[in-house]
């Protein structure tokens, strides 16, 4: 009876590891993919490097300055440019990482280890291929507004965003103000998901992303 209370016990134990190791393993996903998706935001600031001086030889937009961001062709809701006949990255969903390396490194988008590291290179692909939402669900196309609810936006914010942003939204100085920045609501879910590159801004990808939605309507209503 002892040896089989022994054994129901060891059992109990290395599920209970197990599931633990589960949890961790899952959480490094989730901080890859948030690492993936500022590298897509903007890589060079992400990693503390020089930004590349000459405009990127596939880019054709007007910004040339930010033409070596992933956002500038692909767009914040990764549907891609359609006046300038870029394709989004939406198709690339599932795909192995190993082959969006090889497209990172291709001379059309010339990413080579100058620029992304192999781990670099692996967790942005890895965000292109397991980190990306529908921002359709959670951003209107058609009026350009977050379809969150932003009386519980305002709660999420309070607790979340405005010890650093300010309950104003202009706290923070090294961006513009959320009041101004909520005009562009799939660029700020993108950031809301996945951190500000390079600053210590929370990661808020392991929740709910209704909630990042929430708190991007809530911004509309912060002073510009």
């Amino acid at each position: 009876m002892l040896m089989r209370r022994l054994h129901t016990i060891t059992i109990l134990a290395a599920a209970s590891l197990s599931g633990l190791a589960g949890a961790v393993q899952a959480a490094e996903i989730e901080s890859t993919l948030a690492r993936g998706g500022r590298l897509y935001d903007n890589w060079s600031k992400e990693l503390k490097t020089t930004r590349p001086e000459e405009p990127h030889p596939a880019y054709t937009g007007k910004a040339p300055k930010n033409s070596w961001r992933c956002t500038a062709c692909h767009g914040w809701d990764y549907s891609g440019d359609k006046g300038a006949g870029v394709k989004g990255i939406t198709g690339a969903k599932g795909k192995p990482e190993a082959s969006i390396v090889a497209i990172l490194r291709d001379k059309t988008h010339g990413y080579g280890p100058d620029k992304l590291s192999d781990k670099d290179a692996n967790d942005l692909a890895m965000f292109v291929s397991k980190g990306q939402i529908d921002m359709s669900k959670y951003v209107d196309p058609t009026t350009n507004l977050s379809k969150g609810n932003p009386a519980k936006g305002e709660i999420y914010y309070n607790t979340l965003c405005g010890v650093c942003h300010g309950p104003d939204g202009k706290k923070v100085s090294t961006g513009m103000a959320l009041g101004q920045a909520a005009d562009y609501p799939a660029a700020m879910l993108h950031k809301a998901l996945n951190g500000q590159p390079a600053e210590a801004m929370p990661m808020l990808r392991a929740f709910d992303h209704g909630i990042s939605a929430d708190i991007v309507a809530y911004t509309k209503s912060l002073p510009k």
